[in-house]
């Protein structure tokens, strides 16, 4: 297999030699094992390995000589040392030079199988930060081109003025508005930018599965823990851990949640001692916290230790002004991402943009410019946004029956028509307030302003038509 990955093995005793070939093997890795330092090196390029466990005592150069050459030529490759002494001196330089782990001889399999655990995913986690860099340029220098609007403003401050504290933040607003931008740009401008940044999304797993995600497991904690797992929460120690969608965790993880923001501190799945972290939390939410802290399903206590810097982000609509400078930004990424060439828009077509609702937000316009630049015009877009401007047609039975509206009205001495038409105006009104509302995903504030009366006064019509809260 072309993504299998590759194991050297560097032991000069035969029989450790076999048995680690055998062990490495059995994992599905594939392995190559060479009984000294010499030959490890100069086989470096055919090997080319992911990962490399070595012993300390070997003839010609010894282990420590061997890992600092290895690390000279693949900086990036984890090392697990392997040694029968542990002298304290000896695990200090190994460490100094860059060893990911160091394992006394004789070892248990499990012991083996955790180190390379948490080599590869370190690796993967660093190979992560480093491509997270050009990305956190590219997001940072999209979110500060996001125009003049004054919310917008006020968010750049917040993030610059928190980004190098270890302070909790929360970041809120809809969906699609680039929360995870706001995360990852705290994070590259923050001290801990070379340290890991996991991110973990609390609505795609069950809360069972969550909790074995975030805080790990020991083996034997249920059926099926074969081994040892470490959280994400391990994983981003000295670094970042971004918690999306964090009103979706269940209530007993919460309080899991809050003794690691309390204490930095937090135990395993079947684990008897606590596991320290120094880990900074960044959470965002798309949903009212405080009515979720009111219906119970969202702790008191933890809600005040995440709401300690908050970041609002506005929606799209709110900030028309950056439709122009985004438009142009997705347009140049996935010209070169697609390698097309889809000119600058029509000015009918962004003026089309600027005017739409955007219910999904940034995340919606990015997909509307990159099914443009795909392709290769702009018609289905504008089609689209179209057909969601359009109003519903109306069933035959749901038009106004003025027949069947007058006919309670009628008294013995004729029709009154006054009565009627004020029914019909409140039919009439009824209808347009629900489709307003309806197109604003039942924003009221922003209904009121489409339908160009206070607020206080839609809530009145809205409770007056039989409209409650919806959306």
């Amino acid at each position: 297999m072309s993504d299998q990955i590759r194991v050297l093995v560097i032991d000069d005793d035969p029989g450790v030699r076999d048995y680690l070939e055998a062990l490495v093997s059995r994992q599905g890795y594939q392995v190559f094992a060479v009984a000294d330092g010499e030959q490890a090196i100069r086989t470096l390029d055919e090997t080319r390995p992911d990962l490399v466990t070595l012993d300390v005592v070997l003839p010609g150069i010894d282990g420590l000589e061997t890992l600092r050459q290895i690390k000279q030529r693949l900086p990036e490759v984890p090392v697990v040392m392997l040694s029968g002494h542990g002298q304290a001196r000896t695990i200090v330089e190994a460490m100094r030079l860059g060893a990911g782990d160091f394992l006394r001889k004789p070892f248990e399999v499990e012991e083996l199988e955790l180190a390379f655990q948490k080599a590869l995913e370190k690796r993967a986690l660093k190979r992560e930060v480093e491509e997270l860099r050009g990305r956190a340029r590219t997001e940072t220098e999209m979110l500060m081109l996001c125009g003049d609007n004054r919310k917008m403003i006020a968010v750049r401050e917040i993030i610059e003025q928190v980004a190098d504290t270890d302070i909790t933040v929360l970041i809120r607003g809809e969906s699609g508005t680039g929360k995870e931008v706001v995360a990852r740009t705290v994070f590259q401008l923050s001290n801990r930018r070379d340290r890991p940044f996991v991110k973990v999304n609390c609505a795609a797993l069950p809360s069972e599965l969550l909790e074995s995600e975030l805080f790990g497991f020991e083996k034997g904690a249920f059926t099926g823990a074969q081994k040892r797992k470490l959280g994400k929460f391990e994983f981003a120690n000295h670094g970042t851990i971004f918690l999306d969608e964090i009103s979706e965790m269940h209530p007993s993880l919460q309080a899991k949640l809050l003794q690691v923001l309390q204490d930095g501190e937090f135990s395993r799945l079947g684990g008897e001692s606590d596991v320290r972290v120094d880990t900074r939390i960044i959470a965002a939410t798309n949903r009212n916290l405080e009515q979720a802290v009111q219906e119970g399903t969202f702790r008191e206590d933890l809600f005040y230790r995440l709401n300690v810097v908050t970041v609002q982000l506005p929606p799209l609509r709110e900030r028309r002004d950056a439709i122009p400078l985004l438009v142009d930004f997705f347009l140049q990424k996935y010209n070169e991402q697609y390698r097309k060439s889809l000119p600058p828009l029509s000015a009918e077509t962004l003026a089309t943009l600027v005017q739409y609702h955007w219910p999904g937000n940034v995340r919606e316009l990015e997909n509307m410019v990159k099914r443009m630049v795909v392709l290769g015009n702009e018609r289905s877009v504008l089609q689209e946004i179209a057909l969601k401007e359009a109003p519903p047609a109306e069933a035959p039975e749901a038009a106004l029956d003025l027949d069947a509206l007058g006919a309670d009205l009628v008294n013995g001495k004729g029709i009154d028509l006054k009565a009627i038409s004020k029914r019909a105006a409140q039919v009439a009104e009824k209808r347009v307030i629900e489709r307003v509302l309806q197109q604003t995903r039942w924003n009221r504030k922003e209904a009121a302003e489409r339908l160009q009366i206070s607020y206080k006064a839609l809530l009145y019509k809205m409770k007056e038509a039989g409209l409650g809260e919806r959306g």
